[in-house]
């Protein structure tokens, strides 16, 4: 038995009307149909779109500003790529990095070209290498532009693999 694929639908929230562009019709019963989850995005609405990327970029910089660096390594982490450090210092220190910094280790671990050098950290001992992830989260904590954070968004459709969870303790 195959399946019929969706139908994407333009979701509007400027008008409740029932239309064919928002998705929605009478149906026999007088119930409207729920909207679908695919949505066609509205060109016109791209302005709308860059504001609240922008908004969210801002929110997201004043949050990491207020984040303090660990003062205190917890302990000597063992690693073989910089992404395994990172996520290991998130674990342990249970906090975010910055995008930027995400960025940059997943730069540094393209660049290793040669497969068969081993674990990094018999190359770069595993408290020196903590140190400079730490060192550079500060400078993107303390100094990037949430300006320059959104333009980066734009650019990048897929921005939101690189940023990390933040939830605020309350």
């Amino acid at each position: 038995m195959k399946r019929t694929m969706p139908v994407p639908l333009v979701l509007s929230s400027d008008d409740d009307e029932p239309s064919p562009s928002n998705g929605t019709k009478n149906l026999a019963g007088g119930g409207k149909r729920l909207k679908s989850e695919t949505t066609i995005i509205n060109p016109a609405k791209k302005v709308e779109t860059q504001e609240l990327l922008i908004k969210s970029a801002k929110m997201y910089q004043e949050y990491m500003r207020q984040i303090p660096i660990p003062s205190q390594r917890g302990s000597v982490i063992p690693f073989a790529t910089w992404k395994d450090l990172a996520t290991s210092m998130k674990q342990l220190y249970q906090q975010p990095l910055h995008y930027l910094t995400n960025i940059r280790v997943k730069e540094w671990d393209e660049m290793a070209t040669d497969e068969g050098a081993g674990a990094l950290d018999t190359i770069i001992h595993p408290c020196k290498a903590e140190t400079n992830i730490w060192l550079m989260e500060e400078v993107h904590r303390l100094t990037s532009s949430y300006q320059f954070l959104a333009k980066l968004w734009l650019a990048d459709p897929m921005y939101h693999a690189s940023i990390d969870k933040v939830f605020p303790q309350l």
